[in-house]
């Protein structure tokens, strides 16, 4: 109805265009994980160039075929929160059940075998899946807690194995992980995958876990100690089948496809507009979609209800003048837009590539934002936003960084500090730990040089101690290390003597979830700082005991086992003398 095109303007669908090869390539793959076999696929390429899209299309294939699919995200300005987007894919998958009622037989068959399987040991995955917590019926005060770091990644990665199991037997269905922008991956999700793709199954029957990632080219094939470049080379070393797959732009003939198709005007008629589009945006897809209906609302691009199809300015499209990169091409597009939208889009784009409405809706009373939700919903008209039913999200990464960078650097983290710091008080009558970690997030990322009250720095030490405890509970000891590391860098000159017991908790956490991670130099750091600024020898045990642990994981047991005997001395306990009297 070209009448109707008039009033909404052009609209992209999301039809795959020039990847039938590399789609084809994922589905025999995961063919081959749901005859038994672990497999695995990453997808890398240039911002833009459909690497989601091509995964969601086979995720497509995998929900046509009865298999299981669960996806998550990762996001750059999230990477503190415990698990990132291992945790939320499974949450959300277990949000599913509970909101459908039409799977409630699913659910409850579901709850059961977890419980039959798991047991108690239930208690630990719901710490980090709230909506398994509610799936079984269990209260927050009921799930066990411990501060305890040995062993627990790998409980939980064992974990993690049995309930893919469980997901997979129940339903006799091959279970797919899709994880999308692995660049800002967290190390301890990474370990949790590695994990799956080595050890899902007892059998070979049993595992039927197929794994596809997307990553952005260049910074993991740069950094060698990224922990994607590990988990490929460790897992390939255990025999498990990775594929790589990497997208370039799309060629003249694929872009005329794809314009052809979205204007549904014969290829023969659109190639020389699809020319001109080639040139200006080299094939990108992204700049392809951003461009196509900037031209639309500029008038360049309309439809004509006398030839009932879309016709194009030609001229006056070949002399504008556009950035040669996507990114500056939607800064642009951004700066262009009514003020108050504008400042909302950045706002909503400090917290990340997506958000739950329900978390929109807090900001916007936490922070006096009014009109923020309003807002938003015309960038969603605008195309720069997607809206689901319980989910805003930028329409692309590129998008939200372009937001993101309408701000100076300096700028944006005197925001994240205010923000951060409303939000922290917000938390307190709320009892939210979700909102409290995204409150540390934010407060850390405008980092020391925003705070001007120095009064303030104790609280942000404080509330970080407070964010490395819940990251502990849900046993993700890289992110917890990274909260007491940033509390501790918000002390100030005489921290010892002003807040003893903040500053003890502080470096003796940090020590400890240092050691967890494998961090011995900065463990052995902290524990020496807390031996000199002790004031008892009871404040000092706890590092004595994970100074030994540090030796004994070093290499130096012999060491580590004299320390020990040293340490059990002070406590007037001998071991020769417990030897005679037994």
């Amino acid at each position: 109805d070209m009448g109707s095109l008039s009033t909404t303007g052009l609209q992209f669908g999301d039809t795959l265009f020039g990847r039938e090869a590399e789609l084809s390539t994922i589905i025999d793959a995961y063919r081959r994980s749901a005859l038994g076999e672990s497999e695995s696929v990453t997808i890398s390429g240039a911002s833009g160039t459909g690497k989601s899209l091509l995964a969601v299309e086979a995720g497509k294939y995998v929900i046509s075929s009865d298999g299981i699919l669960i996806s998550g995200k990762f996001d750059q300005l999230q990477q503190g929160k415990p698990f990132s987007a291992l945790a939320s894919a499974f949450n959300q998958y277990c949000g599913i059940l509970l909101q459908n009622c039409e799977l409630a037989p699913s659910k409850q068959k579901l709850a059961h075998q977890i419980n039959h399987v798991l047991g108690r040991e239930a208690h630990h995955l719901a710490k980090l899946i709230p909506n398994l917590a509610s799936m079984l019926g269990l209260e927050s005060n009921s799930i066990i807690h411990d501060e305890g770091c040995t062993n627990a990644q790998k409980r939980l990665q064992y974990l993690l194995c049995r309930f893919v199991e469980v997901i997979s037997s129940t339903f006799a269905a091959p279970v797919t992980l899709f994880l999308d922008d692995l660049q800002w991956a967290d190390s301890a999700s990474i370990a949790a995958v590695r994990q799956l793709l080595c050890s899902t199954g007892s059998s070979s029957k049993q595992k039927q876990f197929f794994f596809v990632g997307c990553h952005r080219e260049g910074i993991i094939d740069i950094d060698s100690a990224h922990p994607v470049r590990e988990l490929v080379c460790h897992t390939q070393l255990l025999g498990v089948s990775f594929t790589s797959l990497k997208l370039d732009s799309m060629g003249e003939e694929t872009l005329n496809a794809m314009v052809s198709e979205t204007l549904c005007v014969l290829p023969r008629l659109t190639r020389t507009f699809s020319n001109i589009i080639y040139r200006k945006t080299k094939g990108n897809p992204l700049f392809v979609s951003q461009l196509m209906p900037s031209l639309s609302k500029k008038g360049l691009l309309f439809p004509s209800l006398n030839r009932r199809r879309w016709e194009w300015d030609i001229d006056k499209i070949t002399s504008q003048k556009l950035p040669d990169d996507v990114a500056l091409f939607l800064t642009n597009s951004i700066v262009d837009l009514p003020s108050d939208v504008k400042t909302s889009i950045f706002h909503f784009s400090c917290f990340g590539a997506s958000l739950e409405i329900a978390f929109v809706k807090t900001l916007e009373i936490a922070l006096d934002m009014r009109g923020l939700c309003d807002n938003l919903d015309l960038a969603v008209d605008e195309g720069l936003l997607e809206k689901t039913d319980n989910q805003l999200r930028f329409s692309h990464d590129r998008i939200q960084e372009a937001a993101y960078n309408t701000l100076p650097a300096d700028e944006r983290c005197l925001f994240h500090h205010v923000c951060g710091m409303a939000l922290a008080s917000y938390s307190t009558s709320e009892s939210d730990d979700n909102i409290l970690l995204a409150a540390v997030n934010q407060i850390n990322l405008g980092g020391p040089s925003s705070i001007q009250d120095t009064s303030q720095s104790f609280t942000i030490a404080a509330v970080n101690l407070k964010a490395g405890q819940k990251a502990m509970v849900m046993s993700d000891f890289g992110a917890a290390y990274s909260y007491f590391n940033h509390g501790v860098s918000f002390l100030q000159e005489g921290h010892w003597q002003e807040h003893y017991d903040l500053s003890l908790r502080l470096f003796e956490l940090a020590a400890k979830c240092a050691l967890a991670i494998g961090d011995l130099a900065n463990s052995k750091l902290h524990s020496e700082q807390v031996m000199k600024e002790a004031r008892s020898f009871e404040d000092a045990l706890n590092v004595m005991y994970i100074s030994t642990c540090a030796l004994a994981y070093s290499s130096g047991l012999p060491d580590s086992i004299q320390k020990s005997i040293e340490i059990l001395r002070m406590l007037d306990i001998d071991l020769q003398e417990s030897r005679s009297t037994e």
